[in-house]
């Protein structure tokens, strides 16, 4: 997976914009405020259709204009990749891939892989279990693109069954139960399923994870991850029918692996509560190198590596560390805080007054 070139139009801050990407670790440095991290955006919108920064399809386009667009050329698998994309706020964007136009978004996975890391990404440590569970959910994905409807389903079946919940009003009337039932039969399909895939995940990232975190963090120490259910002991069936008093009385679905937890220690001790700010730090990027990885092995190449303001978020022996530890393949790497003299990046694009140049 390369990139060579990005275009812009009318995307975040920038009215055009026109970057050769080097086939290794392009930085992209300039003051906080300029548009360093709408850049790293861009690409990851071309790959998901989605903001990494959780931002609404409207904030993408330039105050004023009515559409954005963004295009990419590269390769994938030893053949040209051309991605084109316009974003219109309020509408129906379009993509298309080697001038072919797709008709549904889940026919761009795959097409570009992108793995990201952000400032926001310390809530994976920090954060509640939802964070964790689409971390596993989004690597699973950009593994195997084709588990993206089992992911799917299980976030469409939980909204009809909450749904029927909320409308029961707490009475368990004969038609209530015998639709809970097609719901209930639904979910633990759809659920054990995607329990599975996570699981096995799981099991394939825990040395990925240990040894990412051992470079960026420079020192040798144990790192777990846990994947807790309440429900599998019993399997997911069992947990519904045992579940269904307190459902009904409160309307939402209790059980099931949107309520499952991902969970991390350091040295022994449960990483959310007891690591440092930068033992925290290191393991959310480990976290995306170890997904990284991951997702390499599965797609046969390196996704694109995203690294957004990471040397805040990083000492200088940590920033050190993972300058050392980059894994192969194309990386974008945007820095406010300038380069550290361990870099020797192949390019570096200075962004000034909503501008890119070449360094």
């Amino acid at each position: 997976m390369l990139l060579r070139r990005l275009w812009l139009t009318d995307f975040r801050s920038y009215r055009e914009a026109d970057i050769t990407l080097s086939e290794g670790l392009t930085v992209i440095v300039g003051e906080n405020g300029e548009g360093k991290t709408n850049l790293l955006e861009a690409v990851g919108y071309l790959a998901t259709l989605a903001s990494f920064r959780g931002a609404p399809t409207e904030a993408l386009v330039r105050v004023g204009t009515a559409m954005a667009t963004v295009r990419a050329e590269g390769e994938r698998d030893g053949r040209e990749l051309l991605i084109e994309a316009e974003i219109v706020p309020g509408g129906r964007s379009r993509v298309q891939v080697n001038r072919q136009r797709l008709s549904r978004a889940r026919d761009l996975l795959g097409a570009l892989r992108v793995s990201v890391f952000s400032p926001d990404d310390l809530e994976l440590v920090k954060g509640g279990p939802a964070e964790r569970r689409a971390y596993l959910d989004d690597t699973l994905v950009s593994s195997s693109p084709k588990l993206d409807p089992v992911r799917t389903e299980v976030d469409r079946v939980l909204r009809q069954r909450n749904a029927l919940l909320r409308q029961a009003g707490g009475r368990l009337t004969p038609d209530v139960e015998s639709t809970l039932e097609v719901w209930d039969a639904k979910l633990v399909a759809a659920g054990e399923a995607l329990t599975t895939e996570r699981v096995t995940l799981l099991e394939r990232l825990g040395p990925a994870l240990g040894s990412a975190y051992r470079k960026v963090a420079h020192r040798e120490v144990e790192v777990n991850a846990r994947y807790v259910s309440t429900w599998m002991a019993s399997g997911l069936h069992q947990a519904l029918v045992d579940a269904r008093r307190d459902e009904l009385r409160r309307g939402v679905t209790l059980v099931g692996p949107h309520r499952d937890e991902l969970e991390f220690s350091v040295g022994g001790l449960p990483a959310r509560t007891h690591a440092s700010q930068g033992e925290q730090r290191s393991l959310a990027l480990a976290l995306r190198l170890a997904s990284h990885e991951v997702v390499t092995e599965a797609a046969g190449s390196p996704p694109v590596l995203l690294l957004d303001d990471v040397f805040s978020e990083l000492d200088e022996g940590r920033s050190a560390a993972l300058l050392a530890s980059l894994p192969a393949g194309q990386t974008l790497l945007s820095s406010a805080a300038g380069l550290p003299r361990q870099a020797h990046p192949d390019a570096v694009l200075v962004v000034e007054n909503r501008r890119v140049r070449t360094a």
